[in-house]
C-alpha cells in the first residue's frame, strides 16, 4: 500500500527532537520551559525574556544572572 501525500506529510513532523545530535539536558528542559512560560506570560521582545529568565529561569550556564549578551550566545550555541 503506498502513503498518501497527506500521511507522508503528517509523519514527516512526528519527530519532534529529529534535529538534535543527543537528547537535551535537564538545564536544557528547564530553559525550555522557562521560554515557554515567557512567551506564555506574552513576552515577546528579548530584553522582557531576558527580564524573565533572570527572574523565574534557571541560572545561566555560568551560574550568574542572564544578560541579553549571554542568552543570545547560548541561544547561537544551542543552535549549532
Amino acid at each position: 500500500m503506498t502513503p498518501t501525500t497527506e500521511q507522508l506529510m503528517t509523519n514527516r513532523f512526528l519527530e519532534p527532537h529529529q534535529a538534535q545530535a543527543a537528547p537535551p539536558t535537564d538545564f536544557e528542559n528547564r530553559l525550555g520551559d522557562a521560554i515557554e512560560a515567557a512567551y506564555g506570560a506574552g513576552i515577546h521582545d528579548l530584553e522582557g525574556l531576558v527580564t524573565h529568565m533572570d527572574e523565574h529561569g534557571p541560572l545561566n550556564p555560568a551560574g550568574g544572572s542572564w544578560t541579553i549578551e549571554n542568552f543570545t550566545a547560548l541561544m547561537a550555541e544551542l543552535g549549532r
